[in-house]
């Protein structure tokens, strides 16, 4: 398990992403780390009792461009629980490249059912193990509709650095 931390605006956030059930998820989350991509990009969508967002559009709403998607490994047994990060993606179940959520309770609907478009699900790649706290303060912020998105933070949440740490 590889170990990434995540330093907000609001605090920062450990995350242990699952190299071993989601390997193509775990490794794209890594380059980008290493790279310094999620640094600057704001958590541009916030749904109270659902999810947190973020990882690929810039204070102002400007999408940041990215990498290639990668494949759906949603059905890697993973779950979609209070406190783990899974990709974002289109209604392209293979479509995920920066953009996570942090989902902020147990969103089985989002599970994998089948390789069909209905049941592919969203892959979930890693957990938090410190700093849920963090993510239920951004849940009580104010969000407003900017840009055409709805469900965006008032106040930017930026992220401010990212760090791959050491086992």
């Amino acid at each position: 398990m590889s170990k990434v931390k995540i330093s907000t605006t609001m605090g920062d956030i450990a995350i242990e992403v699952d190299d071993a059930n989601a390997p193509i998820g775990a490794e794209n989350f890594i380059h980008y780390v290493m790279d310094g991509f999620f640094n600057g990009t704001i958590f541009h969508r916030i749904i109270p009792n659902f999810m947190v967002q973020g990882g690929g559009m810039l204070p102002g709403m400007e999408e940041k461009s990215s990498g290639a998607a990668i494949g759906n490994e949603a059905d890697n047994g993973l779950k979609n629980e209070r406190g783990t990060l899974a990709y974002a993606r289109t209604g392209d179940p293979h479509s995920a490249t920066t953009q996570f959520f942090i989902n902020l309770k147990d969103n089985d609907f989002l599970n994998h059912s089948g390789k069909n478009p209905q049941g592919w699900g969203y892959a979930v790649f890693g957990k938090i193990t410190e700093g849920m706290d963090i993510v239920d303060e951004m849940a009580k912020v104010e969000t407003t509709t900017r840009m055409g998105h709805q469900d965006v933070p008032r106040e930017d949440i930026l992220i401010t650095k990212t760090i791959l740490l050491e086992d």
